[in-house]
């Protein structure tokens, strides 16, 4: 009962927040990903994860920690994508690691998009003077890329063994 609450609850609940956060601030705090590192180590003993399952899902957040810590060392994503798309890469595993990462550069390239579009028109009034989105159109700015991680990982969740244990 414990375990369904926290799979059907914690996982979509720290993506919403993180995508939120990314969009209004352009920071995804450390907090984030140490959340969903705990929920997953929770999930997996309460669940009954046996030591494979365990490392398998262990590497998966390995390999994402390694590619997405290059990228954010060449300046393409911030550290705070590159930590949530690891601890994402936690909770799906292998399993569904490359659907994953299809929608988040699916996502990721639209979002990039419609921003640099959004950059390309003088900002509407009703934004003005609201600092995120004076941010979000400053051309220097970044893309809030956490919201497109998080999009994709809501995606791809329900089709994980977490969600078809519980099988709604």
């Amino acid at each position: 009962m414990l375990s369904e609450a926290i799979g059907l609850t914690l996982f979509p609940g720290v993506m919403a927040f993180a995508a939120a956060s990314d969009f209004l601030t352009m920071r995804i705090a450390n907090r984030v990903s140490l959340l969903l590192i705990v929920g997953f180590a929770l999930l997996a003993a309460l669940g009954g994860m046996n030591g494979a399952e365990l490392l398998s899902h262990i590497g998966a957040g390995a390999a994402v920690l390694a590619a997405a810590f290059a990228c954010f060392a060449c300046g393409w994503i911030g550290g705070g994508d590159a930590k949530l798309a690891a601890a994402t890469a936690l909770w799906l595993g292998f399993g569904q690691l490359f659907d994953y990462l299809i929608y988040a550069s699916l996502l990721g390239g639209a979002l990039t998009l419609l921003i640099v579009l959004f950059r390309t028109v003088p900002l509407p009034d009703f934004l003005a003077g609201r600092q995120w989105a004076e941010r979000l159109h400053r051309p220097d700015a970044g893309i809030p890329y956490g919201v497109a991680l998080a999009a994709a990982a809501l995606i791809v969740y329900p089709q994980t063994d977490w969600m078809t244990r519980i099988a709604l």
